[in-house]
């Protein structure tokens, strides 16, 4: 089942993302200690970070219980403008009380992007060991080919069911990309595709109501499996819904 959350604009859907947020947190932390939650990079998770620490949300939130993923990365030094870990710092975590322990991101310092992938799988599978597995709500981008994490068209990756992670050199970005596949999503308690702009029109339209081919539109192959899929979206991508 697919849940639509639309908004006026990008500003709009920020704040009715972290309404959303704040709410499922706390009745996620009604059962269990912690709450998973696996960032995105981009600019619109950017403008959700900003609202999470303003005044007005930031002392809704128990921040000492929330631990924090990242569901792709560019395999860059965290010092590099194109490091998504460097815009949730900057954006998020470098205002809020949380602790080094509570950030478990990708390694990009030191080690090949191989390296990388696969100790992130380790730090996945140690967090989960002894629990169900499955994040509490990984928060996914679509990108105007239809692509989601770092799951591109026509790449292998997007079918990989044997790995929690995975690495590959992206040409058209001239650098390595390292990501959780699909499995990793799929588990999660809840999935959040956040979309905005008239230009994923076309690309949302197919991804919701196009023939099932993920080799194209990697976005369709994000279905989770027990948990709830949902889509926030602006106006001008909700176009590509149909009425």
């Amino acid at each position: 089942m697919k849940n639509f959350h639309i908004s006026k604009d990008i500003s709009e859907l920020s704040t009715s993302f972290a309404e959303w947020i704040i709410s499922y947190a706390d009745e996620v932390l009604k059962k269990k200690d912690t709450f998973t939650i696996a960032l995105s990079g981009g600019n619109t998770p950017k403008k959700l970070h900003e609202i999470l620490v303003s005044e007005d949300y930031k002392n809704r939130i128990d921040w000492e219980k929330w631990h924090f993923f990242m569901g792709d990365e560019r395999f860059v030094p965290i010092s590099d403008e194109r490091s998504n870990a460097k815009m949730a710092y900057e954006t998020l975590l470098s205002h809020v009380p949380v602790q080094t322990c509570q950030i478990h991101f990708f390694d990009t310092e030191k080690k090949s992007a191989e390296e990388s992938a696969n100790d992130y799988e380790k730090t996945l599978k140690k967090w989960f060991e002894g629990k169900d597995f499955g994040l509490d709500l990984i928060i996914l981008g679509m990108g105007d080919d239809g692509h989601t994490l770092s799951l591109f068209p026509s790449f292998p990756v997007v079918f990989e069911d044997s790995k929690w992670t995975s690495s590959f050199w992206l040409e058209s970005q001239n650098m390595y990309r390292v990501t959780v596949t699909h499995p990793v999503a799929n588990h999660a308690a809840r999935v959040v595709f956040l979309v905005s702009g008239e230009n994923k029109v076309n690309a949302l339209h197919e991804v919701l109501y196009g023939d099932y081919n993920p080799s194209l539109y990697p976005s369709q192959i994000i279905k989770p499996i027990s948990g709830e899929l949902h889509w926030f979206l602006d106006e001008a991508a909700a176009k590509g819904i149909k009425k």
